[in-house]
């Protein structure tokens, strides 16, 4: 069983970049799809924002505006959200998720089984 945990949170002006981390240990992350998901204050877990698969392939929702790049590491057993240009609605907790699968796509939070207890990040001047 995969474990997981995000790094990288914080706060930053709007306009301003953060990258996060989320690093697996207990097994590989060659078998896993992972994707980014975040929670406003307030507000339920959004669907996927970007994700990363088996295969290589890479995903992110349209409502990112191409603001956000998820990339792999597996030699580090690491994924990375790289995050431009925030905005203040960015603002929240955000968690990664995995799913062991060969290739695919996975855009809701049920279809993922493993999940670390998220990274806050605040966009506030």
């Amino acid at each position: 069983q995969v474990r997981l945990v995000e790094s990288g949170g914080g706060l930053v002006q709007p306009g301003g970049s953060l990258r996060l981390s989320c690093v697996a240990s207990g097994e590989k992350l060659d078998y896993y799809v992972i994707g980014w998901f975040r929670q406003a204050p307030g507000k339920d877990r959004e669907g996927v924002l970007c994700l990363s698969s088996t295969d290589s392939s890479t995903y992110c929702a349209t409502s990112i505006e191409d603001r956000f790049t998820i990339s792999r590491d597996n030699a580090r057993n690491s994924v990375y959200l790289q995050m431009n240009n925030l905005k203040p609605e960015d603002t929240g907790v955000y968690y990664c998720a995995g799913r062991a699968a060969r290739g695919g796509w996975f855009e809701r939070e049920d279809e993922y089984d493993e999940w670390g207890p998220g990274t806050q990040v605040t966009v506030s001047s």
